[in-house]
């Protein structure tokens, strides 16, 4: 079997593998191997075959990789709906206890209950939402509470 065959196999092994991993490592190495593939298959000795593939897998991995990685970067989860609320802050409109309760949040009357349900929570107070639970607000004080 020729070399050149051997090496348009390992490019598809390759290829596949960084199917699985999404590295982009393999991906081209698997390039540099179809490379040497290429050179081989126009006549190209071995010799020329494993200098083709050197160059080609050092100029993805030290040019190509890091670059594309810089490209590459997910943006933040955008929250929508109830849970972009969750974190934000709310002022007490009237007492909140463990069952119920009222908060003024995102500019928004909201039902609202303390997270710990012995806190008795003032009217004024600044409230940190800790989760949405239906359409009510769990909420905890942002500040330690007078005793």
């Amino acid at each position: 079997m020729p070399y050149w065959v051997i090496w348009l196999i390992a490019a598809g092994l390759l290829g596949i593998a960084e199917m699985f991993t999404l590295t982009l490592a393999l991906g081209l190495i698997a390039i540099a191997a179809l490379v040497a593939g290429i050179v081989g298959a126009v006549g190209v000795g071995f010799a020329g075959q494993v200098v083709a593939f050197v160059i080609a897998a050092a100029a993805g991995l030290l040019v190509v990789r890091p670059i594309a990685k810089r490209h590459i970067k997910e943006p933040p989860v955008l929250r929508t709906g109830v849970a972009a609320l969750v974190g934000r802050s709310a002022e007490v409109t009237e007492e909140v206890t463990g069952s119920s309760g009222r908060v003024r949040l995102a500019g928004e009357d909201w039902s609202a209950r303390a997270y710990d349900e012995t806190l008795v929570i003032p009217a004024g107070a600044t409230v940190d939402v800790m989760e949405i639970d239906g359409a009510t607000a769990v909420v905890y004080p942002r500040e330690p509470l007078p005793s």
